[in-house]
């Protein structure tokens, strides 16, 4: 299971992505449809149509990695909460450890905790 530190920023692009895409291609959506900085350290996260495939993009130090995950049977929760930003929806790493596990995140309560208003 990938688990990013809380301070890492994470965007679930809000579209299909075509899961035959992989380093250049996902790149590409990062840049021109989210308009993001590839090599920030950010968290780029992919789903299919079906939602049964995810990918996750990420620049780590010295080169690009690609992570995927295909579900045998069920599908990712569609997430549409959050703050959209040019076709993304950040979210925090607790939120997609819960997404990646299967858990139904609307139903799921979040305590309050303190954070700082950017």
């Amino acid at each position: 299971m990938i688990q990013p530190s809380p301070a890492v920023r994470i965007f679930l692009y809000d579209g299909v992505a075509d899961m035959r895409r992989s380093f250049d291609g996902l790149s590409s959506i990062v840049t021109q449809s989210l308009g993001r900085n590839l090599l920030t350290g950010d968290y780029f996260v992919f789903f299919n149509r079906n939602r049964d495939r995810c990918k996750i993009l990420l620049w780590d130090r010295d080169g690009f990695v690609v992570w995927a995950k295909r579900l045998e049977k069920g599908s990712f929760q569609s997430y549409k909460l959050g703050q959209v930003d040019r076709n993304a929806i950040e979210i925090d790493s607790t939120t997609l450890a819960m997404i990646l596990g299967g858990v139904d995140v609307n139903s799921a309560k979040k305590r309050k905790r303190f954070a700082i208003s950017a």
